[in-house]
C-alpha cells in the first residue's frame, strides 16, 4: 500500500492501492469536496482481505491532485467522470467494479454509461440517478435544509474548515445513531492537512456539468446493488428505491437508520455485501 501520483492526458491524481494487483479490481469513487481518506483505511483493508484489488483517489481539487484557482475549476463534472477511467488506465486496469458514494455514485454510473466495457459491476451508495427520471422523489429533510440555508460556509483558516466538515457529518448521519465526532474530527483533520490547498475542495460547488447527453440507466447492463440507509437526510430513501427500480439488473440493501455515507458501524454489512456482488453471487450475497 502506497500513494502514487500518476499523470494521465496532462491530468496529476493521487491514487493509493490495496491487495493484489491480479485480483478483481474495485474501484472507489468517493463524493465532492472530500479526499479519498474519507474511504478510511479500515475500509479498504477489508475488502482486499476478501481478495480484492482496492483502488481508491483524490479528486481534482482534494487531497494532493491537481489542484485549480478559487472559483476557477477548469474542469467540468464530465471531467470528473472521465478521471474514473484515468485512475484505471495508471494502474493498468481495463474494467473494475466501480463503487461510487453520493456524487461519485453519480459519477459511476455516467461512467458506465459512457464507458460501458470498462466496468463489471457497480456499487452504488447513499445517491441518487445520475439521469432525470420521471418519478417524483422525496426532497432532503428539514433539517438538512435548514443547515445549508443557514449559510454555515466554512472559513479561510483550517480550523474552520474542520468545524464545518463536523458540523456537515453530524446532520449527515441522519441523527438516529450515536455521533462519533471524535473520529469524524480525526478524519477531517487529516484531510485539511494533507491536502495541497484546502479551500480548493470547495471549487467542486460550482462545476459546470458539461453538455453530454446520456442514455437512460436502463441500458446500464451489468449487475448493480444499491446501498442505502434509512435515515439518508440528503437522498431519502426513495432515491435509492427508485434507482435500484431504474436499474435492469438493480437490487437494494438497505441500512437500518444509517444517515448519508460510509458509517464503520456498517462495515460488517457493507463489506460483505461488496464482496459478494463483485463475485457474481447477484442476489445470493445476502
Amino acid at each position: 500500500m502506497a500513494e502514487r501520483m500518476v499523470a494521465v492526458d496532462g491530468v496529476e491524481l493521487c491514487t493509493e492501492s490495496f491487495g493484489d494487483p491480479p485480483d478483481p479490481a474495485v474501484l472507489l469513487v468517493m463524493g465532492a469536496g472530500v479526499s479519498m481518506l474519507w474511504w478510511e483505511e479500515g475500509f479498504c483493508r477489508m475488502l482486499a482481505g476478501g481478495g480484492r484489488f482496492v483502488i481508491r483517489y483524490d479528486h481534482r481539487d482534494t487531497g494532493r491532485s491537481v489542484t485549480y484557482g478559487p472559483g476557477r475549476p477548469g474542469y467540468t463534472g464530465a471531467d470528473l467522470v472521465d478521471d474514473l477511467g484515468r485512475v484505471l488506465d495508471a494502474h493498468g486496469v481495463s474494467a473494475a467494479h466501480v463503487v461510487g458514494v453520493s456524487a461519485g455514485g453519480a459519477f459511476a454510473q455516467v461512467f458506465a454509461l459512457d464507458h460501458a466495457r470498462r466496468v463489471r459491476s457497480l456499487v452504488l451508495i447513499s445517491t441518487t440517478s445520475a439521469v432525470p427520471g420521471d418519478r417524483e422523489l422525496p426532497p432532503p429533510t428539514e433539517e438538512f435544509v435548514r443547515f445549508v440555508s443557514a449559510a454555515h460556509a466554512a472559513g479561510p483558516d483550517a480550523d474552520s474548515v474542520v468545524d464545518h466538515q463536523v458540523a456537515y457529518a453530524r446532520v449527515l448521519a441522519g441523527g438516529r445513531r450515536p455521533f462519533d465526532e471524535a473520529a469524524v474530527r480525526g478524519l477531517a483533520r487529516r484531510d485539511v492537512e494533507r491536502a495541497r490547498d484546502f479551500t480548493a475542495a470547495r471549487n467542486h460547488d460550482v462545476l459546470p456539468g458539461g453538455e453530454r447527453v446520456h442514455a437512460p440507466l436502463s441500458s446500464i447492463a451489468v449487475p448493480a446493488l444499491v446501498i442505502h440507509g434509512t435515515a439518508d437526510p440528503l437522498f431519502p430513501l426513495g432515491h435509492g428505491e427508485a434507482l435500484a427500480e431504474q436499474l435492469p439488473d438493480g437490487e437494494l440493501l438497505t441500512l437500518e437508520d444509517a444517515g448519508h455515507g460510509v458509517e464503520r458501524a456498517d462495515w460488517a454489512t457493507i463489506v460483505p455485501a461488496i464482496l459478494g456482488h463483485t463475485a457474481g453471487a447477484g442476489r445470493r450475497w445476502r
